[in-house]
């Protein structure tokens, strides 16, 4: 399956372009909130966003705790990589930091701790049982053959629901992080909303009703091209 068509057939269906109406009312006043009850966070590089003081808090909480061993970490980082490896295209889920973006994820949602530990935990005693190695520790070749045991939910055999379970869970938080990472945007060609380049109304349209542009109307709300 090719991810980027399969992405981007999910996003052409619910996302449009947006139209700046503001371009035609320059002399708005636009409000800010106010400091005491709000502060300005990083979000990303080159960009900032407003959120309340508590929320803040709240996120600082979450990245001074630490969840996964890293050991465990190690093995999520491999995962991510068998999910979502380079390409010519775009990089790696680590190289889009995907295992910040799970240790962040289990410590926002704790509801994904238990399944997380104990599917990890699980994948290294069957690596343990067949290959004497701790997953991280096998082979590549090895990695990938207990991955596709576990990979494949029709296919599996029903001793490894447990390893299924997990897989399906380490998958889907996988392709949530690196899409949502500036790697995974530009890896789709995710634009985002972006205003439409308008020329008008045809000429035509216009002599029909028997209107025309005003000079502050082409000037504030049109934008002709060649």
């Amino acid at each position: 399956m090719d991810r980027r068509k399969s992405i981007k057939t999910l996003l052409v269906g619910t996302v449009a372009t947006g139209a700046i109406l503001e371009a035609c009312h320059p002399d708005e006043k636009k409000t800010t909130p106010s400091s005491d009850t709000k502060t300005t966070a990083q979000a990303g590089p080159g960009g900032t966003v407003t959120r309340m003081k508590e929320e803040v808090e709240h996120e600082k909480g979450v990245v001074s705790k630490t969840f996964f061993t890293p050991d465990e970490m190690a093995t999520i980082t491999i995962l991510g990589d068998i999910i979502i490896p380079k390409d010519e295209i775009s990089g790696s889920a680590s190289d889009a930091k995907v295992p910040d973006f799970i240790e962040y994820i289990v410590k926002e949602m704790p509801e994904h701790q238990i399944p997380m530990r104990g599917g990890l935990r699980w994948l290294d005693l069957q690596c343990l049982n067949h290959y004497s190695h701790p997953f991280k520790d096998c082979t590549p070749q090895q990695r990938i053959e207990m991955v596709d045991q576990i990979a494949y939910p029709k296919k599996a055999k029903p001793e490894m629901a447990q390893g299924v379970s997990f897989f399906n869970l380490m998958r889907n938080l996988t392709a949530s992080g690196f899409y949502t990472s500036e790697i995974g945007v530009k890896d789709i060609g995710y634009m985002g909303n972006v205003p439409n380049q308008w020329n008008g109304v045809p000429d035509d349209v216009l002599k029909h009703y028997g209107i025309a542009y005003t000079e502050k109307e082409l000037k504030e709300c049109v934008s002709f091209t060649s």
